[in-house]
């Protein structure tokens, strides 16, 4: 029955050529070599890998934490998309869909007649057949007055395309690279390159996973034909795993930094005093409470966008307080290698580059995806030198005093380090709702039917997730371990092991053997590097708590 089933989807697809050009890419040269894959792919004949399952909010959610909005977005916004969470560079809708952003559509977008009747029946290819147990969307993710009334943006271009790679590539981390230099000594550098370049190649793998066969566009799409039902859950749960960790990491971030601009703050609770570091970390939770319980999240993204803006920004500000403000350098200081806690650099160089949960809302959001390679190829340069001359500048001016945020090391009398510190507030205060969305929506995803027209239990989910980050980041209040624990136990998986893996999978027999030593040599050096920086980084975190 199930094989059936599938036969059907694929029948329909194949009935219509000028859908299936659609899917492919329009014949723009967008169809990657391993899109022959999808004709004879072992994973194909399972309906799973198209029928909708959890999380259904992935794509929507995902793209509104990443993207870089248009100037030329409307923000009213149009009655017609009606789902939490909506992309702002997505315009798939127009020419291929998914099962996640099918129930979003209670009418065609398109205003051209022609077009409409074309995108109702490629949709018919993707929907799951009748009797299947695809879970509906809750209610309140389709109400009007709840929604995201956001419109879909046209074909995200070359250059928007890098920017929201760059936005994704180059946040926080960079505030923790001279310490990652620190922590390894100047060979680690070397680790920066070799990850950039790995996670380069395993950002492409993703795009020949993606064309192995229609109706994938994300990561936990692109498990599921891989893997399963199973592959999908186990490489969700990391997603969000991740991206709840980073919410963490930006409550520590904001109590660290106000508590070095105001280090006397302090407030007496009947004989029980908060210091600095607790009084701003609670504050700073309660502030962007609100904005977690926002069901338009549309400014908080246009604002979030800024990312790129403000991590510029802050190495200007590095770079003027070293030159013009003559602060002073420490090279004498500094240590080629530093062995001892070599493995604690491992995990800060891997979290540099953990993008890959967005790369393939990037890909099948452009408008001419063959230019995909070179878009990553683009932002991974950036990065890299960006990440490159803010570490050397930063551990050349600090040397061994270098903290886990180099803004904390900054002279407070300076006009340039006041703005670079609080640039590093503002910039995360933001981007908490946005990155915590797509986590609660998926929790919301799994209430029972019948308490899905509620608003009450959203909001509870919300808030409880908030206050457990800010209980996670006082327990464990150290900004460079954790980090140093998210790249090693988390980014190891999500860039390096994964990719490779669902790539082997789902291309079966038809690589070469250079292409699947490649991909066993990243795996190999994602879990060995997985392994030795997760257990240094809990080691050292364990001590310090004890």
């Amino acid at each position: 029955m199930k094989n059936s089933e599938s036969d059907q989807a694929f029948f329909i697809e194949s009935d219509e050529d000028e859908e299936k050009d659609s899917i492919r890419g329009e014949d723009d040269g967008n169809d990657s070599e391993y899109s022959i894959y999808s004709d004879d792919n072992p994973h194909q004949g399972k309906p799973s890998s198209l029928n909708p399952s959890w999380p259904q909010s992935y794509r929507q959610s995902i793209d509104l934490y990443s993207s870089v909005p248009s100037p030329s977005l409307n923000f009213l916004g149009t009655p017609n998309l009606t789902r939490l969470g909506s992309s702002f560079i997505s315009s798939t809708l127009t020419r291929r869909h998914t099962p996640e952003i099918l129930p979003t559509l209670s009418k065609p977008l398109l205003p051209d007649d022609q077009q409409q009747p074309q995108e109702r029946r490629s949709s018919h290819s993707l929907l799951p057949p009748r009797g299947s147990s695809a879970k509906k969307l809750p209610h309140y993710q389709k109400s009007s007055k709840a929604s995201h009334e956001i419109p879909l943006s046209r074909q995200s271009s070359f250059g928007q395309s890098v920017l929201n790679g760059i936005n994704v590539l180059c946040g926080v981390g960079l505030l923790s690279i001279p310490y990652a230099v620190k922590e390894g000594g100047w060979v680690g550098l070397s680790l920066l390159l070799l990850f950039g370049v790995l996670s380069f190649y395993t950002g492409i793998l993703l795009r020949y996973c993606l064309d192995s066969q229609p109706g994938l566009e994300t990561y936990p799409d692109i498990g599921q034909a891989a893997f399963g039902t199973t592959g999908r859950l186990i490489i969700s749960i990391i997603l969000y795993v991740e991206l709840y960790a980073c919410c963490v990491e930006y409550i520590i971030l904001e109590s660290d930094n106000l508590s070095s601009l105001f280090p006397n703050a302090h407030i007496n609770l009947g004989g029980y005093i908060l210091n600095a570091h607790y009084l701003f970390a609670i504050a700073i939770t309660i502030a962007v409470l609100p904005t977690v319980w926002l069901r338009n999240m549309s400014v908080l993204s246009y604002i979030s966008a800024g990312g790129v803006v403000a991590s510029i920004l802050v190495t200007v500000c590095l770079f003027w307080i070293g030159l013009v403000d003559n602060v002073g350098f420490q090279i004498k200081s500094t240590r080629t290698l530093n062995l001892s806690s070599f493995p604690v650099a491992i995990g800060l160089y891997g979290y540099c580059y953990s993008g890959h949960a967005v790369f393939p809302n990037i890909y099948t959001s452009m408008a001419k995806r063959s230019q995909f390679p070179m878009v990553l190829l683009t932002s991974f340069g950036i990065c890299g030198v960006l990440y490159a001359v803010v570490a050397i500048m930063g551990y050349m001016m600090f040397g061994e005093s270098t903290e886990s945020q180099f803004t904390l090391n900054l002279p407070t009398n300076l006009v340039a380090s006041n703005i670079a510190v609080w640039t590093t507030v503002v910039n995360p205060f933001t981007k908490y709702a946005l990155t915590m969305s797509p986590v609660a929506l998926s929790l919301e995803e799994l209430l029972p039917s019948d308490r899905m027209k509620s608003y009450i239990y959203p909001i509870l989910i919300r808030t409880c997730l908030v206050f457990t980050t800010l209980g996670v980041a006082l327990s464990i209040p150290f900004f460079g371990l954790v980090m140093s624990l998210i790249g090693s136990l988390l980014t190891m998986l999500v860039t390096l092991i994964l990719p490779c893996a669902c790539f082997l999978s789902i291309t079966k027999g038809k690589i070469t053997r250079f292409q699947g030593s490649l991909c066993a040599f990243i795996i190999v050096v994602g879990v060995i590097s997985s392994v030795i920086g997760t257990y240094t980084s809990l080691s050292e975190i364990i001590q310090l708590l004890l």
